[in-house]
């Protein structure tokens, strides 16, 4: 194994470490919020069973241990949170963890192409803004982040499925594949994709609007630098320096905003997989706040903070790769 893998592995293993007290930070946090919030499981069951006496409501409460005092159940949630037995759903009668892995993949393929939409669109257009500055193509590509960023996500996937699916019928309007349709292969892969591509413009939508705006500014930025003018007084054409100099070092501040940004994309996939019936963690989290599923609803939370805790890891090492000069120490 090479020193550079082992000072990442070192480098990773350490925030690894400094993540656990940070998650049970969380965890405390999430668990007074959720519970102190009015209303529990046993207020929907009886609510749904149309008998809510006091012995019901005893009984419920028994069985889902909401009788018993909250430091004792926070206590209980911590210890079993350690093992990842994140309790049991009373809403689809499964084990949460079980659950949550089911909808995870479904929510990393559309927040992963997502950000993939994004980050290329934005280094390209960000790209082709910055060099030609103040000219036609550079205002109708800011105008156009501008009004991409200003637009609320829920009424650009709803335009969306009036265009895509209703008028023009050539996109599906919801779900993640062809109920009934029984694809296998590649013809399943090939069904996923046409159910995708709607969700993961909306969703990457936003995220591409900023980043082509950062992308453009750190590619001014960048170009007024010395190592620029050096290599300008070297003779190398615009083009080399542009693409072979400033790229690179432009690219730096997007990889950092696109750690930062999956928080929002995570509160963002609520929205779009709700919109588009995709069968994620985000449609879950709604479910779970409806129903008062509270055991769902902090294994969701958990889940949630885990993805942002190790994509900002992977951030860290992905930035300290483009850039020789951060160490791994």
């Amino acid at each position: 194994m090479s020193s550079n893998a082992l000072r990442i592995g070192r480098f990773v293993a350490r925030r690894l470490v400094q993540a656990v007290p940070i998650l049970v930070g969380i965890a405390v946090i999430n668990f007074l919020f959720v519970n102190m919030a009015p209303g529990d499981a046993a207020d929907v069951l009886a609510g749904e069973a149309g008998a809510a006496s006091p012995e019901f409501m005893a009984d419920l409460r028994e069985r889902y241990g909401l009788d018993q005092p909250m430091y004792v159940r926070f206590l209980v949630y911590l210890g079993k949170m350690m093992t990842f037995d994140l309790g049991y759903s009373f809403r689809f009668s499964r084990p949460v963890t079980e659950l949550l892995l089911a909808h995870l993949w479904p929510t990393l393929l559309l927040m992963v192409t997502a950000i993939l939409f994004a980050f290329i669109m934005g280094i390209v257009m960000g790209v082709i803004a910055a060099r030609n500055v103040n000219r036609w193509p550079d205002y109708l590509i800011s105008t156009g982040a501008l009004i991409a960023y200003a637009t609320p996500v829920f009424w650009l996937g709803l335009m969306m499925i009036v265009l895509f699916s209703v008028n023009m019928g050539i996109l599906p309007s919801s779900g993640m594949e062809t109920i009934g349709a029984g694809y296998t292969g590649w013809r399943r892969a090939a069904d996923i994709g046409q159910h995708l591509i709607m969700p993961a413009l909306v969703l990457g939508m936003y995220l591409t609007a900023f980043e082509v705006r950062l992308m453009r500014a750190s590619m001014l930025e960048v170009g007024e630098q010395d190592f620029v003018t050096t290599a300008r007084s070297k003779g190398l054409g615009e083009n080399a320096i542009a693409y072979r100099h400033v790229l690179r070092n432009a690219m730096l501040p997007l990889v950092t905003m696109l750690g930062l940004q999956i928080g929002a994309m995570l509160g963002g996939s609520v929205l779009v997989e709700t919109v588009f019936a995709w069968p994620g963690l985000g449609r879950l989290a709604y479910t779970a706040v409806f129903q008062r599923d509270i055991n769902l609803l902090l294994g969701l939370l958990f889940m949630c903070s885990l993805m942002v805790i190790i994509t900002n890891i992977v951030t860290e090492v992905a930035y300290r790769l483009i850039d020789p000069r951060i160490s791994m120490e």
